[in-house]
């Protein structure tokens, strides 16, 4: 995730104060993590700096607003026309699994099963989760929790495979 190009979404919305910033990332992050607040500013400084956004002054409140320029947008479109390569070699299990087949551990077996086990439990608690999103009509987030599921789906049949040909 690229808080720099958070920011320019947001900002192609409406201008914000960094706080609003802060916020409305983590609510984009959605199932990610949160933002630090510090990197929000450093990276709102780099997009200023860079000619990507402008200060069009203070709010009500005393607090620096931020806008989104001409060259700004011009940057957005691009990243978001930009295709996101999908590379499940490089995740952090396959890694491993793969380290662990190059020196034949004997740890494979009890690697996959606790694998699967962290899995499952993931998919029952994001099933619970996209039920509630459901309900509260939070469609962005519900749509998250639906891809994240079936990624997870597709991560448990490449280990039942693995299991039935190496085990």
């Amino acid at each position: 995730m690229s808080v720099k190009y958070g920011i320019l979404t947001l900002l192609s919305v409406k201008p914000h104060h960094g706080y609003e910033l802060k916020i409305e990332l983590d609510s984009l992050l959605g199932l990610k993590g949160k933002i630090n607040p510090g990197q929000i500013y450093t990276t709102l400084d780099r997009l200023t700096r860079d000619g990507f956004v402008v200060s069009p002054g203070m709010d009500e409140q005393e607090r620096k607003l931020y806008d989104i320029e001409w060259k700004g947008k011009e940057e957005l479109n691009k990243w978001l026309l930009e295709p996101v390569a999908y590379n499940n070699t490089k995740e952090d299990f396959f890694f491993k699994w793969s380290c662990a087949r190059e020196i034949n551990s004997a740890l494979e077996k009890k690697m996959l099963t606790q694998q699967k086990q962290l899995i499952v439990k993931e998919v029952m608690e994001l099933t619970k989760l996209k039920t509630e999103l459901l309900i509260q009509g939070d469609e962005n987030r519900y749509l998250l929790v639906t891809g994240t599921l079936l990624h997870l789906e597709a991560d448990l049949n490449w280990i039942n495979q693995v299991e039935n040909r190496v085990l």
